[in-house]
C-alpha cells in the first residue's frame, strides 16, 4: 500500500481535533472528508477507517512512540508512523516522518501487549471500574470485542417493505448483505458500503441500526393501537422501531431535552412513513407531569456512559471522565422516578441502556423498585447483552410492569 501525502495530512488534522480540540470523531470525519472534492471512496474510507483506527488504539500508539498530550503535530506523525509499522505498510521519505526504528516498535508492541489497559488501549481508571463491575474474565473478554470495528447493520422498514425484497432491492444496487439469526428485522452488510446513497434508502425502506438496539423496542412487547411514550427519544432510532411494530396504529409520542434532535426524528419519520409519531420537546417539567398516567407502555432508554457501543464510538473512550459516571448514575435514577409516572397502571414499561455496568442497569432497577416511586412496579425480565457474546453493542433491558389499579 502507497501513502498518499493529502491522505496521511488529513488524517493527522482529524486526530488533532479529536485529541487536542476534544471534538467528536464522527463530525471530525465528517469535516475532513469536505477537504478535497476529487478524493473518491477508497481515498474516503482510509481516511474515515485510520482515523478510527488510531482513536481506538490511541493509547496503545502513544505509549510506543513515546509521546504524551497534548499532541504536536511532529507527535501525531509519530504516532501516525507506529500504525504503519504495525500495519506492515512501508513508510514514505518525508521530513514530517522521522527515521522510524521499526523493531523497536515491533518490540514495544509485544512487550506492551501482555498488558490489558496497554493492549485494549483503556485509560487506568476505566479498566479498574470495569475489573471491579463485570469481574477480571468477563471484562477482558468484552473490552477485546468492543475494540472490533462495528458491524453495517440495517433494520428494515416494516410499515414500507419486506426483508426479502430490501435484500433483493441492496443486491441490485450491488451491496450484498446477510441475514442474522435471532434478529428478524436485521440485515448486515457483507462489506462496508455507503448505502445512504441508495434508492432504498431515500425511500424510507431501512434504517442504520445496531443489531443489539433493535432488541430494545420489541422488549416493550408494543401492540397496534395504544398509547406508547418514547421519553428519551433522541433522533429516533427506537421511535421508528416501534411505529413499525405498531403498524402505524395508535399513538407514539417521542420526547426529548434536545429540540434539534426531534427535529431529526420528525423528517426521518416522514421518511419511513410513520405517521403515529408526535414529537414534544421537554421545555418544562409540565410537558411529563401532563401525560402522567396516560400510557400503555414506557420506553426509557436512559443516557448513560456508552461503554456498550464503543464499537462505533471509540473516542468516548477518552472523553469520559469519572465524574460523570456518577453524575449519569443519579441523573438515571431521577428519570426512573419521574417517567415511571407516565405509565397506567397494568401497563409495561422497558428501561434501557448502552453500557454494560451494573451500577446503570440492574441496580437502578433494583434501586428504583425499592423506592416509594417503584412500589407498585414488578421486574418481569431483563437481558444484558455483551459484545464478547453477540458481536454486536453491549446493551441491557429491564421490563417491568405496574400493577393494576
Amino acid at each position: 500500500m502507497r501513502l498518499h501525502r493529502n491522505l496521511v495530512f488529513g488524517v493527522v488534522d482529524a486526530l488533532n481535533y479529536i485529541f487536542n480540540e476534544g471534538e467528536y470523531a464522527d463530525k471530525v470525519v465528517q469535516k475532513v472528508l469536505k477537504y478535497d472534492k476529487r478524493w473518491g471512496a477508497r481515498d474516503r474510507g482510509f481516511i474515515a477507517e485510520t482515523t478510527y483506527d488510531m482513536v481506538r488504539w490511541k493509547r496503545l500508539y502513544a505509549e510506543i512512540a513515546e509521546v504524551k498530550a497534548p499532541y504536536s503535530r511532529q507527535n501525531l506523525f509519530r504516532m501516525f508512523a507506529v500504525w504503519a509499522v504495525l500495519k506492515g505498510i512501508k513508510l514514505p521519505d518525508w521530513k514530517q516522518i522521522e527515521p522510524t526504528p521499526e523493531r523497536r516498535i515491533k518490540g514495544r508492541f509485544d512487550e506492551l501487549s501482555q498488558i490489558r489497559k496497554y493492549r485494549e488501549s483503556v485509560p487506568d481508571w476505566i479498566d479498574e471500574l470495569a475489573v471491579k463491575a463485570l469481574g477480571e474474565a468477563l471484562w477482558t473478554k468484552e473490552i477485546a470485542a468492543l475494540n472490533q470495528q462495528a458491524d453495517v447493520i440495517l433494520r428494515v422498514n416494516t410499515l414500507k417493505t419486506t426483508k426479502d425484497s430490501l435484500r433483493s432491492a441492496l443486491s441490485e444496487a450491488g451491496i450484498e448483505t446477510e441475514y442474522i439469526r435471532g434478529y428478524p428485522d436485521a440485515l448486515k452488510l457483507v462489506e462496508r458500503s455507503n448505502v445512504f446513497i441508495t434508492e432504498a434508502f431515500q425511500n424510507g425502506w431501512f434504517e442504520v441500526q445496531d443489531a443489539s438496539s433493535q432488541l430494545v423496542a420489541p422488549f416493550l412487547d408494543v401492540k397496534p393501537g395504544q398509547r406508547v411514550v418514547d421519553t428519551c427519544a433522541g433522533a429516533g432510532g427506537k421511535s421508528l422501531h416501534l411505529a413499525s411494530l405498531m403498524e402505524n396504529k395508535g399513538q407514539l409520542i417521542a420526547l426529548d431535552i434536545y429540540g434539534n434532535k426531534l427535529k431529526e426524528l420528525k423528517r426521518r419519520a416522514k421518511r419511513d412513513g410513520a405517521h403515529n409519531v408526535e414529537t414534544r420537546h421537554i421545555e418544562t417539567t409540565k410537558v411529563i407531569k401532563k401525560l402522567y398516567g396516560t400510557a400503555d407502555r414506557v420506553l426509557i432508554d436512559a443516557p448513560c456512559t456508552g461503554l456498550g457501543v464503543l464499537k462505533r464510538n471509540p473516542d468516548a473512550k477518552w472523553k469520559l471522565q469519572p465524574e460523570f459516571l456518577d453524575k449519569i448514575m443519579v441523573t438515571q435514577q431521577e428519570i426512573l422516578q419521574d417517567y415511571s409516572r407516565i405509565l397506567k397502571p397494568g401497563g409495561k414499561m422497558v428501561y434501557a441502556t448502552c453500557s454494560i455496568l451494573p451500577q446503570e442497569n440492574n441496580l437502578q432497577v433494583k434501586k428504583f423498585l425499592s423506592s416509594e416511586a417503584g412500589k407498585d412496579f414488578n421486574l418481569v425480565k431483563e437481558s444484558k447483552i455483551y459484545a464478547s457474546k453477540t458481536g454486536f453493542d453491549g446493551f441491557y433491558m429491564a421490563q417491568l410492569e405496574k400493577n393494576p389499579a
